[in-house]
């Protein structure tokens, strides 16, 4: 493992958790009178780190992967306590990752592409036997099958930024969270022939954002700039960036023993992709120019 890299993401997480957790404890409610005495020799800037780097480096098992941390970086951290203590601490990083994942560097082009993927918690033979996730996850229905999981509901910039994202049930509409995926956003947001719908686009246009996709094939033709058509055709890019996060990342995968650790691993690879230097990117006629 690059030291190097492991030096950086905990220098963008530190500064980050510097200004904000005096911000957030704030605003936390009083539980007791009575303070913990007990205190962990991992902080949580490196807590972040160590599950952020899980997905920069290319490790599939987490445990393994904590493993080699203790046998050749133990060095790199204060003190890294057992693995069955690290999971338990995972919990508490939820809050601050979140806010830390929505931090980062994100450029409104104007140009922005939305889609949905599957995650799936379990194969769906063995849907009715799981119990991890049985008050969040239903079964669904994608392109590629059915599937018995959660969505993951994406919306990105032509630079290859995750602009937002949001979490919705497997059977759910792809429409639903569209208003609040493009909250703070003008432009012109691509999509499939999933999100098409009159109402929606009435409601988005009035907030500034024209929403573009495919018409189906029982409607009739309409007239489209020819630079809609070409953007419409590069829609490809949120696919490339869902397969980065799930086989680059591991956003994906039915070893999960609890909700709270899910939502870490996968907002954990989030942040692992946004802090990439180099994404999958397009031109078009916001940043060339072009008319």
């Amino acid at each position: 493992m690059n030291v190097s890299k492991l030096v950086e993401i905990y220098y963008a997480v530190d500064e980050f958790l510097i200004k904000f957790m005096p911000y957030m404890e704030s605003h936390l409610l009083p539980t007791s009178d009575r303070k913990p005495t007990r205190t962990c020799s991992l902080t949580l800037s490196e807590i972040m780190t160590i599950l952020i780097a899980f997905h920069v480096i290319g490790f599939r098992n987490f445990k393994l992967y904590y493993i080699h941390l203790q046998q050749f970086h133990s060095n790199d951290f204060c003190k890294l306590v057992s693995y069955s203590r690290f999971i338990s601490l995972v919990q508490r990083t939820v809050v601050p990752f979140y806010f830390f994942s929505q931090s980062l560097s994100k450029t409104r082009t104007g140009c922005y592409f939305m889609d949905s993927t599957a995650i799936k918690v379990c194969n769906i033979k063995r849907a009715y036997a799981h119990k991890v996730f049985k008050t969040i996850a239903s079964k669904g229905k994608t392109t590629t099958g059915w599937f018995y999981g959660i969505k993951l509901n994406l919306i990105i910039n032509d630079l290859g930024e995750i602009m937002n994202f949001s979490l919705t049930t497997g059977k759910s509409n792809d429409r639903w969270p569209v208003e609040n995926l493009c909250k703070n956003l003008i432009g012109k947001v691509f999509a499939d022939k999933g999100y098409l719908s009159k109402e929606l686009f009435e409601k988005l246009m009035g907030k500034g954002i024209e929403l573009i996709t495919q018409i189906r094939k029982n409607m009739k033709n309409a007239f489209m700039p020819i630079w809609d058509r070409l953007m419409l055709r590069k829609r490809s890019i949120i696919e490339t960036i869902i397969d980065q996060l799930k086989n680059i990342s591991q956003i994906e995968h039915s070893r999960h023993r609890s909700i709270p650790n899910f939502i870490v691993n996968l907002i954990a690879g989030i942040t692992a992709y946004s802090l990439k230097e180099k994404k999958p990117a397009i031109a078009n006629i916001y940043t060339t120019g072009l008319q």
